[in-house]
């Protein structure tokens, strides 16, 4: 099969170079439009979970997204974050990312190598005392981090602090593209929703993250290449392996 359009479900990233390598190597276009986008929880959607803010001593971060939801329900909760307030997140940009609420402080700020596991080792028997908040995109996909702090008897909670709107997507035309790259189970719902009588047809499906995985196939669709593997550590990666056939 020849491919001359490939979509990516995301915004284009600040460095196209190995798309861009990839365009030239095959005499593919690769075209990138964003199926969703994330906004934060309105006061009256988050109240629903019944969480107090002031209860908690510690939040975990995994998303820049959910630190300006958290900063942004506080203000309207009119509740004041404490100095004392400890925050762990998965990675370093995460956590550098904190510096837009909050002044930088090494002791308050812990951050892991982007695994669930590295958060538990920063929290280890210092801080395993503090009430944790941990703060997702979406409750329902945060088991195995919940599954890590129920074995370490932790004290937390989870709140979900963003949601993923689906984006209109007729101005594209999904039939017209060779593959579509898909990262997440919104970028399926949005698809369905602006195309409900979608059919694959000879169209490659590249899943990229185990959260889409069960969402494409739910949706009956059929996936050509599955990443990331240790093979294929990059969705540039995974389009390279299904152009060359490997």
């Amino acid at each position: 099969m020849s491919f001359n359009k490939i979509l990516i479900s995301q915004t284009a990233p600040s460095n196209l170079a190995a798309y861009t390598a990839l365009e030239e190597k095959y005499g593919v276009k690769i075209d990138f439009y964003p199926f969703f986008k994330i906004e934060p929880l309105t006061s009256k959607e988050f109240r629903t979970q019944r969480i107090n803010l002031a209860d908690y001593t510690a939040v975990v971060f995994s998303s820049r997204a959910t630190i300006d939801s958290y900063f942004k329900l506080c203000e309207e909760a009119r509740f004041k974050v404490p100095e004392t307030m400890k925050y762990f997140c998965t990675s370093e940009l995460v956590a550098m990312y904190l510096q837009k609420h909050i002044v930088f402080r090494k002791r308050k700020i812990f951050f892991g190598d982007g695994t669930p596991d590295s958060i538990l080792k920063l929290i280890g028997s210092k801080h395993k005392g503090e009430k944790f908040l941990i703060t997702t995109s979406d409750a329902s996909k945060a088991g195995a981090i919940i599954n890590m702090f129920e074995k370490a008897g932790l004290d937390f909670s989870v709140a979900e602090l963003v949601k993923s709107v689906n984006q209109p997507l007729q101005e594209i035309n999904p039939a017209s593209y060779d593959a579509i790259v898909m990262y997440n189970h919104a970028d399926v719902s949005s698809l369905l929703e602006s195309f409900p009588d979608f059919k694959q047809g000879e169209t490659k499906i590249i899943s990229y993250g185990k959260g889409v995985v069960s969402a494409i196939k739910e949706a009956g669709l059929e996936i050509a290449i599955q990443a990331p593997t240790p093979e294929i550590t990059s969705a540039a990666a995974a389009i390279e392996a299904l152009l060359s056939n490997k």
